[in-house]
């Protein structure tokens, strides 16, 4: 799905710095995506999830965060979290 990967290209463009996606699997009306990185200690860790759903919209695309399947923290506040999306209908 191209719109899909344009997505977490632009959010690794602008989160890069603190947390990197990647697309680990797209089945039917599901995606499942990899964060990871030190994510920023002042913002949520559940913000970079949402901001997955917001810079898709920017690009025609519904998804939504659904559950978050993996997740492994060091003390250091780097992380590595596996979130289940649902896609749902791209805007006209």
């Amino acid at each position: 799905m191209e719109s899909l990967r344009r997505v977490i290209e632009e959010f690794n463009r602008l989160h890069g710095s603190e947390a990197q996606a990647r697309i680990l699997r797209v089945d039917g009306d599901e995606v499942i995506i990899e964060f990871s990185g030190s994510f920023c200690a002042t913002c949520g860790l559940y913000d970079y999830f949402d901001d997955i759903k917001w810079e898709a919209l920017d690009f025609g695309l519904e998804i939504e965060p659904v559950e978050v399947l993996e997740a492994e923290e060091d003390e250091f506040e780097h992380g590595r979290y596996v979130v289940r999306y649902r896609i749902g209908n791209p805007s006209p």
